[in-house]
């Protein structure tokens, strides 16, 4: 009624009978700017210091009609004073609604509802508002509820502001839940069902509603192109796109998507050239599906192309050039750390049947994919090779590479005189590496030994304390763990905490182990218990010696269910879509425990997983790892 008679240019003939519509009338003025023409003064709405319940009714439902009529006349008696402040009550309302918005998009949701709840005067901008920031945060959920259902009139805004909440927060059942009881809706609350449905791989149920919307638009088309393309159903994709009313540069572009993902680059190329309009996306699109299919040099050609007819890349673009790898003795390393080192060295005696000669950064690459696969025998060919055919002067990271090697095969001795040979002084990662295959193959002596020369090289190395008091706790020599947790903090050496962390919808995840602090650690942990009973079930049992605590072997199980890496990989599994590789990254190596049990988990979920630690990058499917459990 009130937008009609606003339309109409019929505001001063209205007569308010409820205070609910005090607010109605406030947005009408706040969206024409209509101050000269009010019969509410300020005084009629509502205040928040009086009685709250008389604010949070919606509009349907019934006030006492005894005490209707004064409210009115008391209007009416009011009118000279309204039309005198109530431009002043329009501009304070506008500014603190300014405030609010500046607050969320600033973070700091307490000040925003600190200026909310000290606003004499709201309107539903105001409530949607403070709906948006909860949106934003996880976890708050119930507060936004609770909101949301004092907001006297809730517009189109507030139902599809609630409706994100639940799909971001609670997921698409809740979300689906609230859709069906929604009072009124539009194209975007069906647009946000449908891409609820996409992102989590639900294309069924995205298509059943995609037919009965009431209305379509672009978005509405893309995100069902977007969503057949992001599973590899070219076939649904394809026919959507010739059928949809006009295809805009976000169709094409995920029609790209879909093929380089699907291995078909020549139709993806098709595509790209046939298209009318390009953007960022669409270049960025094109450049790191050239790289994931092994064509870097294309994605490299198509980078200059690009730069060339004056797009400007952006931080993704240039992610994808670096990855490309500008040069094959870079593409030989990236093999080895994704454990295809029989494709380094393949590459490797490529360059040498077409005369190329290889330098020393080829030879890390070499020396490398031997590291990865364990091939000791071939490693000292390699190595030997290097100084003796062609004549290069080994440098440090050959002898670290070599050290590792050998150490990581046991034989800890040889790596020992190795380092005695060296030409010139061990620098601190050879030592570092000695300690690590000292602490695999548990000799203590040899460890000591390491540790010692690693913070004689460097006293303030928090790893040379770290990977002793390792060495130690895996030998149950839970005295000696305390010393050298002693004389770090005696000698003030600071130690980096190891974290993991997964991107989901564009936000980063970051967990460290026995994580206190995200939002959804509950679901977390039930995630985890349920994956543990099915994995005893497939013959899972936990490494214990990786959990460095003088506890309980009940607590070191529980411990070791709270690594870092399993929270990341259980919230991968909860929040990414069916199908979808999880990939997680950790700032340490990987410990075994947490190795074994990725395996189990990428077998009982069908899922690949993805593991990125300092030194590797690990692909766990069917119950395998592509490091072959050598790392």
């Amino acid at each position: 009624m009130i937008g009609s008679f606003s339309r109409c240019s019929m505001i001063p003939c209205l007569h308010f009978r409820r205070i609910h519509h005090g607010f109605s009338f406030l947005n009408v003025l706040l969206q024409f700017s209509y101050h000269r023409h009010s019969l509410l003064s300020a005084s009629e709405l509502k205040y928040p210091d009086e009685d709250s319940n008389s604010r949070s009714f919606p509009s349907n439902t019934p006030l006492n009609n005894s005490k209707e009529t004064p409210f009115v006349s008391s209007a009416v008696n009011r009118v000279t004073a309204s039309n005198q402040c109530y431009g002043k009550e329009l501009d304070e309302v506008k500014s603190r609604n300014r405030m609010i918005t500046d607050y969320i998009r600033s973070g700091d949701l307490d000040s925003a509802y600190n200026v909310f709840e000290n606003m004499p005067v709201r309107t539903t901008v105001t409530w949607n508002s403070m709906l948006a920031g909860y949106t934003k945060i996880a976890g708050r959920i119930e507060d936004a509820r609770q909101l949301f259902d004092n907001i006297p009139e809730p517009d189109i805004v507030s139902y599809n502001t609630m409706l994100n909440c639940y799909m971001h927060n609670c997921g698409i059942k809740s979300a689906q839940a609230f859709f069906d009881q929604m009072v009124f809706t539009d194209t975007a609350s069906w647009n946000t069902m449908v891409s609820g449905f996409c992102q989590n791989g639900m294309m069924d149920q995205a298509y059943q509603l995609f037919q009965v919307m009431p209305e379509k638009n672009n978005v509405s088309w893309n995100l069902m192109i977007s969503g057949y393309a992001g599973i590899g159903d070219l076939i649904s994709a394809e026919k959507l796109f010739r059928n949809a009313p006009s295809q805009c540069v976000v169709a094409w572009t995920a029609m790209v998507t879909g093929y380089m993902k699907s291995r078909k680059v020549d139709l993806a190329e098709k595509v790209f050239d046939e298209m009318p309009e390009k953007n960022l996306v669409t270049w960025n699109t094109m450049v790191s599906g050239y790289v994931e299919n092994g064509r870097a040099d294309d994605g490299l050609k198509l980078f200059r192309k690009m730069v060339e007819t004056g797009v400007k890349p952006n931080p993704s673009t240039l992610s994808s050039v670096l990855l490309g790898c500008s040069n094959l003795s870079s593409l030989k390393l990236g093999y080895a750390q994704h454990g295809a080192s029989e494709k380094a060295l393949w590459l490797f005696d490529t360059m040498k049947k077409k005369g190329m000669r290889p330098d020393w950064i080829t030879f890390i690459g070499v020396l490398s994919a031997c590291n990865h696969a364990g091939l000791v025998d071939l490693g000292i060919q390699y190595f030997d090779s290097l100084q003796k055919d062609y004549k290069i002067k080994a440098k440090p990271d050959h002898f670290t590479c070599m050290v590792d090697l050998l150490g990581r095969a046991g034989k800890l001795l040889e790596a020992l005189d190795l380092i005695k040979s060296m030409p010139f002084k061990p620098h601190p990662a050879i030592f570092g590496t000695l300690l690590g295959a000292c602490r695999v193959h548990k000799n203590l002596e040899l460890a000591e030994f390491a540790a010692r020369n690693l913070l004689d090289c460097d006293p303030s190395n928090a790893a040379g304390y770290v990977q002793l008091a390792n060495v130690y706790a895996a030998m149950r020599k839970w005295d000696c763990v305390s010393k050298v947790r002693r004389l770090m903090k005696d000698d003030k050496v600071i130690k980096f905490p190891g974290y993991s962390w997964i991107e989901v919808k564009s936000t980063v995840h970051e967990f460290r182990s026995a994580d206190r602090l995200h939002p959804e650690l509950g679901l977390i942990h039930e995630k985890l218990n349920r994956l543990e009973k099915k994995m005893r079930l497939a013959g899972y049992v936990p490494v214990l010696e990786f959990a460095l605590h003088d506890v309980g072997d009940q607590q070191k199980e529980k411990l070791l269910l709270w690594h870092s890496e399993k929270l990341a990989i259980a919230y991968g599994l909860l929040r990414m879509p069916a199908g979808v590789p999880i990939r997680v990254f950790k700032n340490l190596r990987v410990c075994g425990d947490c190795h074994e049990a990725t395996k189990f988990i990428s077998a009982l979920e069908g899922r690949e997983i993805i593991v990125r630690d300092n030194s590797r990058f690990h692909h766990f499917q069917n119950g395998k790892c592509s490091c072959g459990d050598y790392w």
